[in-house]
C-alpha cells in the first residue's frame, strides 16, 4: 500500500479525477487529493488554464507544495497535467518521495533541481497529443528517462491530451485502463 498526493489538472477536481483517485483507494492506497481551485471546475481545458493564469502559477505552485505539510515524508507525488508542476517538484525535492506519476506532463527535471537518486518515476502521455509534444513535455519525459535507470515513459496512440479523465470527452478508454493497470502496479511496489 502506497500513501500519494495526487494534483488535478487545470479542469479542476472534475468527476472522472476524483473516480481516478477513489479507483487508487480501492486497490488500498491512501490518496490525498487537494483542491487547488477551491471548488472551481472548468468545462474546458481553455477556461481552466485561464483561471491559473489568473490565480498565477506560481501560487498554485506554491499551494502545491503546501499541501504536503504535515503528511508523511514517504509519498508518491502524482498529478494530471497542471498538477504535474507540484508533484514534480515535491518529488525531486521533498525528503523521502518514493516515486512519482506524471500524467499527460512533464516539466524539465533542471527546473528543481535534477532527478533524484532513488525515486522511480513513470510518465503517462499520448504520442500524438499536441500539449505533451508541441509544448515540449515529451522532450522533458524522454530526458529524465536517459537521466535515470528509474524512469519510465509510456506513449499510447491517441491526440488526447486528458485521456484518463473519465468525466471529459478526451477520454480513451482502452487507454485509461492500461495507464491505470501500471499505475497500480506501479504503486503496489512502492
Amino acid at each position: 500500500m502506497a500513501e500519494l498526493l495526487l494534483f488535478h489538472h487545470a479542469q479542476g477536481q472534475t468527476p472522472g479525477f476524483l473516480a481516478f483517485a477513489d479507483d487508487l483507494r480501492r486497490a488500498g492506497h491512501v490518496v490525498h487529493t487537494p483542491d487547488l481551485y477551491h471548488g472551481r471546475t472548468f468545462d474546458s481545458l481553455e477556461a481552466g488554464i485561464g483561471y491559473a493564469k489568473e490565480l498565477g502559477f506560481g501560487a498554485l505552485l506554491e499551494n502545491g507544495v503546501q499541501a504536503a505539510d504535515g503528511l508523511p515524508g514517504a509519498l508518491a507525488y502524482a498529478g494530471f497535467s497542471l498538477g504535474v508542476m507540484p508533484a514534480q517538484q515535491l518529488a525531486q525535492t521533498r525528503p523521502g518521495a518514493c516515486g512519482a506519476l506524471l500524467l499527460h506532463a512533464c516539466v524539465p527535471a533542471s527546473e528543481f533541481g535534477g532527478w533524484p537518486d532513488g525515486v522511480p518515476v513513470q510518465i503517462h502521455a499520448m504520442d500524438a497529443d499536441p500539449y505533451f509534444v508541441e509544448d515540449g513535455d515529451i522532450d522533458a519525459a524522454r530526458e529524465l528517462v536517459a537521466s535515470t535507470t528509474e524512469a519510465d515513459l509510456f506513449l499510447y496512440p491517441g491526440g488526447e491530451h486528458l485521456f484518463a479523465d473519465r468525466s471529459l470527452p478526451s477520454y480513451d478508454a482502452a487507454a485509461a485502463d492500461l495507464m491505470t493497470g501500471r499505475v497500480l502496479e506501479f504503486l503496489a511496489s512502492r
